[in-house]
């Protein structure tokens, strides 16, 4: 698939967009989906050979490669066969050199056999492992030639990402799901207040370590796994600085554009935060656990607390930071951030193993150390006894 055959270009505005999928393509896309489901239980070659023709619908090369990557991603088996393929040439090879004059159909007959294999079935294990061998799955019954258009556009989409070599996003509503999502693909994120005349409420920009060698595969795929995320947020604009062919240009992305939604972000990172929100909401009804709470200025960058705890009847609200198993340069970079922010009633949970001095955390905080689990009863001796 040519990247450049798939995004069009805008010099007016110096940037390029994705030539995304659109309801003129449903026809074509309903035979493509069809031609897979007749090849259920067959090679892929098979399926690769008929699909070098063109199909019954016209259809744009490019677009139907696309097309074609996506639907091979859901018909990807993951049943693996009942006998592996090395086991079965293994005892082909091991039979056929015991008796080398022997008829190679008698051979795998008795292989067949001492395996409880039938020998037809034998054959089509034999190089099962291999990827143009492998019996091709049907696509998903619920699949719909829309939701293709939409999965597919997604596809494209991901690939600007993929070539992309810095990123800038402009974000409203859910930020914090977005940039969490980053930071688990260890890119580092450095989020700003957007001005506030602007549409949208967060400014950030998007690198990391991969980002010093350029267009390598897995910062590409890091990137890529941001944009599900950002179909979640109430508007957002992406625009990625890639090599498209023997060219650099500016992409954008933005709300509205046709793509496939990933799963809904989850409410928290880690089973220790997940087990900290249920505990202590068992144990103090009168206060709300708010998972994602405003971020906090930190001389004019934002952070992102991990909970904020509010009182139901009384005006009181602290927030509250768990810092886990996290590198050294990362633990020196929140502590950094959240002594910055100057944050008044903050509770700070961190990992007892941590060797941190008390000089090291924001000075307006109250410090819990934890060890695998985080007591709600500690959380409320701070936030109860500063009533």
């Amino acid at each position: 698939m040519q990247a450049t055959s798939l995004y069009s270009p805008h010099p007016a505005q110096g940037v390029v967009t994705p030539d995304y999928l659109g309801a003129e393509d449903v026809p074509w896309l309903v035979v493509l989906i069809e031609a897979f489901q007749r090849f259920e239980g067959r090679p892929r070659r098979e399926l690769d050979l008929h699909l070098r023709e063109e199909l019954r619908r016209p259809s744009p090369k490019p677009k139907r490669d696309a097309a074609i990557h996506v639907l091979h991603k859901l018909c990807r088996s993951k049943r693996p066969p009942p006998i592996k393929p090395k086991k079965i040439r293994a005892a082909l090879f091991a039979a056929a050199a015991a008796a080398p004059r022997r008829d190679p159909s008698t051979v795998r007959a008795q292989v067949a056999e001492a395996l409880a294999l039938a020998p037809e079935h034998l054959d089509t294990l034999l190089f099962a492992d291999l990827p143009s061998e492998r019996p091709m799955e049907a696509p998903p019954q619920s699949l719909t030639a829309h939701e293709l258009v939409a999965r597919t556009n997604l596809h494209i989409a991901q690939g600007i990402l993929r070539r992309a070599t810095q990123v800038e996003l402009e974000l409203k509503g859910n930020a914090r799901a977005v940039i969490r999502v980053a930071r688990l693909q260890g890119l580092i994120v450095v989020a700003e207040p957007a001005a506030e005349s602007a549409d949208y409420a967060v400014r950030a920009a998007i690198s990391g370590p991969l980002a010093l060698f350029r267009k390598t595969v897995v910062y590409g795929q890091a990137l890529a796994a941001l944009l599900p995320a950002l179909s979640w947020c109430d508007r957002f604009a992406l625009r990625a600085t890639c090599g498209l062919g023997a060219r650099s240009a500016v992409a954008e992305i933005r709300t509205g554009d046709p793509i496939f939604p990933g799963d809904e972000p989850r409410m928290c990172d880690s089973k220790l935060e997940q087990r900290f929100a249920r505990d202590f909401a068992k144990a103090a009804p009168d206060w709300d656990v708010i998972r994602e709470p405003e971020p906090a200025r930190a001389e004019g960058r934002l952070i992102f607390p991990d909970f904020a705890l509010e009182h139901r009847r009384h005006r009181r609200r602290w927030l509250l930071e768990i810092v886990g198993f996290w590198t050294p340069q990362y633990l020196d970079h929140k502590l950094g951030a959240l002594r910055r922010a100057r944050l008044e009633n903050l509770i700070v949970c961190i990992d007892a193993d941590r060797n941190c001095e008390e000089r090291e955390f924001p000075s307006h905080a109250r410090v819990i150390r934890y060890r695998k689990k985080i007591d709600p009863a500690d959380v409320l001796s701070i936030i109860e006894g500063s009533s």
